[in-house]
């Protein structure tokens, strides 16, 4: 571990990573990351009600799970079968498509005094490699504005909603408004040396987290290094035709200038054949947009970073190598 930092991080003892978003993509960054430092927070959105997630949110009063499981099982360090067994979704019954885990997770926060608490216990049992914390522990939903004035409530109901108004997105807001951060999450970003946003949905992932209150004034004022990880298609529902640079601008519309350094994107050219299906649904490769990312003060960083199989991702390997690599030449410079 300490030869790995020295080696990607000239000086840097003890890294100390906060990773904010949700979904899929924070996970699959954080699988690549446990590699190079044990100091990592991943902040996760608490916005989610949808799926197996939403019904344990309706049915138990709980906070949803599924994009703090995920991010825990990304830390973990068990035995195969423990991965496989939280992982696990019933295919029968009345819980039927719900995992495993979420259902660990509602019963440890059964027997914990608050959600946080829960998911720092699951932690715990799972050995995980720092830590994971829900951005706030209040009970919120997301809001969409559409630009032509329509608005919808609920995360699960945007992509509906944008498909029904076939516009983009205005802007989101939490309900209710200006929810109280976990205390912890704004001491992790103060004492941050790098922080990172994304890659995720940036209106149902990463966003949300920056609309709880001091989140965004704390990232601005962190004298870490912060970076954004671009996506590398945009996304069916959400993002359709936006470049690189208008990730960025609603990115500071809802949070606040200097929440960003430096933009981390793909340049890996990906197969056709691995596009047809996602072409079928309107998505295609993020275009960067380089010089309008330049011209609101941001850097740009080009690696390749896309594990094209079956469906287009992110190499947390590779992500997590551009990462240091980029952190390091800072530190250069």
């Amino acid at each position: 571990m300490r030869e790995t930092l020295k080696l990607y991080v000239p000086g840097a003892q003890n890294l100390r990573i906060v990773a904010i978003g949700g979904g899929h993509g924070l996970s699959t960054m954080l699988r690549g990351l446990k590699r190079y430092t044990r100091e990592i927070t991943a902040i996760v959105t608490v916005a989610d009600d949808g799926g197996g997630s939403g019904t344990l949110r309706e049915e138990l009063g709980i906070l949803p799970p599924g994009d703090i499981r995920n991010c825990i099982l990304a830390l973990a360090n068990t035995e195969p079968t423990m991965e496989q067994l939280l992982d696990y979704r019933f295919t029968e019954g009345s819980l039927a498509g719900q995992s495993f885990g979420n259902l660990f997770l509602a019963a440890m926060n059964g027997i914990s005094g608050s959600f946080d608490e829960a998911v720092h216990r699951m932690g715990d049992v799972l050995a995980i490699t720092g830590r994971v914390l829900p951005v706030t522990n209040q009970s919120v939903h997301l809001e969409a504005e559409f630009v032509n004035g329509s608005r919808v409530l609920g995360e699960s109901k945007i992509f509906y909603a944008k498909k029904v108004n076939d516009c983009r997105i205005r802007q989101v807001r939490l309900v209710p408004e200006h929810p109280q951060p976990l205390p912890e999450s704004l001491e992790a970003i103060a004492q941050a040396d790098l922080i990172l946003l994304g890659p995720g949905s940036l209106y149902t992932s990463i966003i949300p987290n920056l609309l709880v209150d001091g989140v965004a004034e704390a990232i601005a004022r962190s004298r870490a290094m912060k970076i954004l990880v671009m996506n590398i298609l945009t996304q069916d529902g959400e993002t359709e035709s936006y470049t690189g640079a208008d990730h960025v601008r609603a990115l500071l519309h809802h949070g606040a200038p200097g929440i960003i350094d430096v933009c981390i994107a793909n340049n890996a050219v990906l197969p056709e054949e691995t596009l047809i299906p996602y072409r079928q649904e309107g998505v295609e490769p993020l275009r960067l947009d380089r010089e309008g990312i330049e011209a609101l003060g941001i850097a740009v960083r080009e690696y390749p970073l896309a594990l094209a199989g079956r469906y287009v991702r992110h190499d947390p390997d590779a992500l997590a190598s551009a990462i240091m690599e980029v952190y390091r030449q800072s530190r250069l410079a």
